[in-house]
């Protein structure tokens, strides 16, 4: 896949299955991490990738903070199977680093550039993925789980497979709605 096209025509895929990406495309997706823009050379980003026990694993640290944050039953329940909605779930991390040079937003931003570089390679080597936060990216229980100091960050869960359908088109925007021109 051309990389224009890849970046023009992008879209998350939340329905995946197996296979989850291996060997030589999996290492592929990791390196592509690796090029994400880094201020001072800090590579303040870490990466727990989840399969098989893995992925139970995270469930259960899911289970545990949704009871420990008192959800619902029905979100105690549904806790578990999350990450089960992929073969393989990447947990993106911010391991903050003081720095007078780079300040924290950037740190997380470089951990999200390397994110994204991540699902465009996947999605370049015929796999895709969604990329999920939502409460657990920012609950006390899962960031214990994963050792975080306060000023660490999830950025997010990289969810990895085989679509199990294409990806619904969307709609695309009007560039002049975010882009406005000084100068020449």
């Amino acid at each position: 896949m051309q990389a224009l096209e890849l970046l023009l025509n992008r879209s998350s895929q939340p329905r995946l299955q197996e296979p989850a990406p291996a060997g030589e495309a999996l290492s592929n997706i990791m390196r592509s991490a690796l090029r994400a823009p880094d201020h001072a050379n800090l590579s303040p980003w870490r990466f727990v990738v989840c399969q098989g026990q893995g992925l139970v694993k995270l469930g259960n640290i899911f289970e545990q903070a949704a009871i420990a944050a008192d959800m619902s039953q029905k979100d105690v329940e549904r806790a578990p199977q999350l990450p089960l909605r992929a073969p393989m779930v990447v947990v993106a991390i911010t391991r903050y680093q003081d720095n007078p040079k780079v300040p924290w937003v950037e740190q997380v931003a470089s951990t999200a550039c390397a994110v994204h570089a991540m699902q465009m390679a996947a999605l370049a080597q015929g796999f895709n993925g969604i990329w999920r936060t939502g409460s657990y990216a920012q609950n006390d229980e899962v960031k214990a789980a994963f050792n975080l100091q306060e000023q660490d960050e999830i950025v997010g869960f990289l969810y990895l497979g085989t679509p199990l359908s294409d990806a619904l088109p969307r709609a695309a925007k009007d560039v002049s709605d975010y882009f406005e021109f000084w100068g020449d």
